[in-house]
């Protein structure tokens, strides 16, 4: 009955809409009404600081290994340092495990941070309930969080997007919607507080107050982080011209364990997905670390075990809307190349305010000389999709050029997140769910078919495996 079910639905969504759909591009005629579109003032419960001296606060966790059986623990303690201590175990109050960390601080002009504590827990089980503590005393607070199951290529599995998120009362809809969507890890595009709009010392209590609006949900699952322009904070006129500072204290990645030689870029594999790091604002052009880097990253991905190939960037490769126009050009012109080579199922990316999906097309035939000036249909290239709409301060972007290009498949300047849920090997469902003044609103939807095992000669294999598989069992009666 569930396969019937399943193959009921799969049915009905390949009617409504596929990623090989070759219809007339959709701009929506969607018009937002007026809604607060600055920061949540500081002393809104949205930012509440957890009550006790000392207490955590900003919790966050994010994947801390390349197979997703570890997991990095991060919190603030505002007042003084403490022990980088996480307690752990299976059973709600019954911790039998305790890792430790390390613990940093920094300064951002006068703005001196709280202690920073990252705590690696590692050798976790597959597809385990988890409960931890952290914290002294009266001030200690208790969270949980679920491990991934094991890698294999037909492990279903739901991820949220988000990018471009910031601290606004459209912010809190979006992280709101989502929390409801029942996604288990955040794949996040980029652009993560908008500290960088205020100045001098508002900047770091600016990313203190985002770390705590969204611990609601980064403190029970993991958050895929990717760095934005926003995250930059390029500040001649206070002395501050590292970049991401601020970004690389508070938020680490697992890069080392996939031998990234920077946290900007990295890779994970978590459930039947290999998902990629890119970063925009880091060098990527030929024989750079992140160029070389991602040319023998592509080579381990398996797509026998991991059959879906994603990959995160902030600055879209493809984008109709006036706002960013061709910003991503350069890096489409190193990779897009590698992106169809080795089939890249889907691409997203923020930076833009706006929704945008485009349909599979490349424009990798063109150069300098000769071959096609414009994008043409390709089977084999990812579908392109700018979630840049989680909720900033800085507003929507609603200027779309006229006509709508070939290669768009639907675009609407709204805030929103997305959710991609694969199914198996072969198919996945997405969806981008519109924040309409507080009401969260299906809008987009698709099949995305996996490009690995799309090909009639793997589906004759898989095939074949199953029916194998199926007298083998029958044969063990």
């Amino acid at each position: 009955m569930k396969s019937l079910l399943f193959q009921l639905i799969l049915a009905s969504f390949v009617l409504l809409n596929s990623d090989n759909n070759v219809n007339a591009g959709v701009t929506s005629v969607f018009v937002r009404m007026e809604y607060p579109s600055k920061d949540i003032p500081l002393d809104n419960e949205a930012f509440a600081v957890p009550t006790g001296h000392n207490a955590p606060q900003q919790v966050h966790i994010t994947q801390g290994d390349y197979d997703g059986k570890a997991v990095i623990i991060s919190w603030v303690t505002a007042d003084e340092p403490e022990a980088s201590k996480v307690q752990y175990g299976t059973s709600k109050g019954k911790y039998e495990f305790t890792a430790e960390g390390k613990m940093t601080n920094y300064t951002f002009y006068k703005y001196k941070s709280g202690y920073i504590h990252h705590v690696l827990v590692d050798d976790l089980e597959y597809d385990t309930k988890y409960y931890y503590k952290i914290g002294t005393g009266d001030s200690a607070r208790e969270f949980w969080f679920q491990t991934p199951p094991m890698i294999g290529p037909d492990v279903p599995y739901k991820f949220g997007i988000i990018g471009d998120l910031g601290q606004t009362y459209n912010s809190l809809s979006t992280l709101q919607h989502y929390m409801e969507s029942g996604a288990e890890t955040v794949l996040f595009v980029g652009d993560l507080s908008y500290a960088d709009r205020y100045q001098y010392n508002d900047v770091g209590i600016r990313w203190d107050s985002w770390g705590r609006f969204v611990e609601r949900s980064t403190a029970y699952q993991p958050w895929i982080w990717s760095a934005g322009n926003h995250e930059i904070e390029y500040f001649p006129y206070m002395d501050e011209v590292v970049p991401f500072r601020s970004y690389l204290q508070r938020y680490p990645t697992p890069h080392s364990a996939c031998k990234s030689s920077s946290p900007m870029w990295y890779a994970i594999r978590r459930a039947s997905a290999h998902i990629i790091v890119l970063s925009s604002y880091s060098p990527f052009v030929k024989y750079t670390p992140q160029w070389e880097w991602l040319r023998e990253e592509l080579k381990r991905v398996d797509r026998e075990k991991t059959p879906w190939l994603i990959v995160l960037m902030h600055v879209p490769i493809y984008n109709s809307n006036d706002v960013h126009f061709m910003e991503g050009e350069s890096m489409r012109a190193v990779f897009e190349e590698w992106f169809v080579h080795h089939k890249v199922d889907i691409v997203f990316a923020g930076h833009v305010h706006a929704y945008e999906r485009s349909y599979r097309i490349s424009n990798i035939r063109y150069n300098v000389s000769s071959g096609d000036r414009y994008p043409v249909p390709d089977k084999s290239a990812p579908v392109y999709i700018t979630v840049g709409d989680g909720g900033n301060q800085e507003g929507l972007a609603g200027r779309f050029s006229d006509p709508q290009p070939e290669y768009s498949a639907f675009r609407e300047a709204s805030y929103g997140h997305s959710t991609l849920e694969i199914q198996n090997r072969t198919h996945a469902f997405y969806h981008w769910n519109r924040n309409d003044d507080g009401k969260k609103v299906p809008t987009d939807s698709f099949v995305l078919h996996n490009q690995y095992w799309s090909s009639s000669s793997r589906r004759r294999k898989l095939k074949k495996q199953r029916l194998s598989r199926a007298l083998g069992r029958i044969a063990s009666y």
